[in-house]
């Protein structure tokens, strides 16, 4: 199999600190699933450190190295959100989000300085995380009639899907999640089922 269905994230939000020359760095990173998660969460961290001069942060997304967004907030272009983003790279995790918020100690650190804090602020929260492997998986939905609900849940058991949600009434619906590369399979099966229809939702 080409496609490659795993990728690593982490587990649980986690903070780190770095200080130089009298500026301190704190950054927290967050497992996330889409880009829309942002907003709030540096919202929140803005309000919890008004006094802070910069909220920097850099997103990953999706096993594609090409899915990210990088924000410097005032800082001079390519030393916040950058050397944050190239972290997350380096580290090969992704669905992460990494907010370094600086607090100013009156003494310019100059572009190598400020790459090499946003770096090391990074590094010591996620050298705190704990690193997981997770699956792509596919959402579907699918409805059928109430009969044949015996023979679409010996599927979902024998394939190991995950349901989740369920509707059984005469018309039974239920939103499963399935491994992208067990996707061909699951479906030849339910296909086989008669008056049963799979709706593709996403994947995540």
């Amino acid at each position: 199999m080409l496609f490659d269905d795993t990728y690593t994230t982490i587990a649980q939000p986690t903070e780190g600190i770095f200080r130089d020359r009298g500026s301190k760095f704190l950054a927290f990173a967050y497992p996330v699933s889409s880009d829309t998660e942002i907003k709030a969460i540096v919202a929140n961290l803005k309000a919890e450190h008004p006094k802070a001069n910069h909220h920097c942060w850099a997103i990953r997304l999706g096993i594609d190295r090409s899915v990210f967004r990088v924000n410097d907030d005032g800082e001079p272009s390519g030393t916040a959100g950058r050397p944050i983003l190239n972290t997350l790279l380096s580290k090969n995790i992704t669905n992460v989000l990494v907010v370094v918020i600086r607090y100013f100690g009156g003494t310019l650190l100059g572009v190598p300085g400020l790459i090499n804090a946003y770096k090391a602020a990074t590094e010591a929260a996620l050298s705190e995380a704990q690193v997981i492997e997770k699956t792509v998986n596919d959402i579907y939905t699918i409805t059928f009639d109430y009969l044949q609900m015996n023979d679409v849940m010996r599927i979902i058991k024998d394939e190991q899907l995950q349901i989740l949600e369920q509707r059984s009434e005469l018309n039974c619906e239920i939103r499963f999640s399935v491994r992208k590369t067990q996707v061909e399979q699951v479906m030849t099966k339910l296909n086989k089922v008669s008056g049963v229809k799979v709706v593709y939702n996403y994947s995540g």
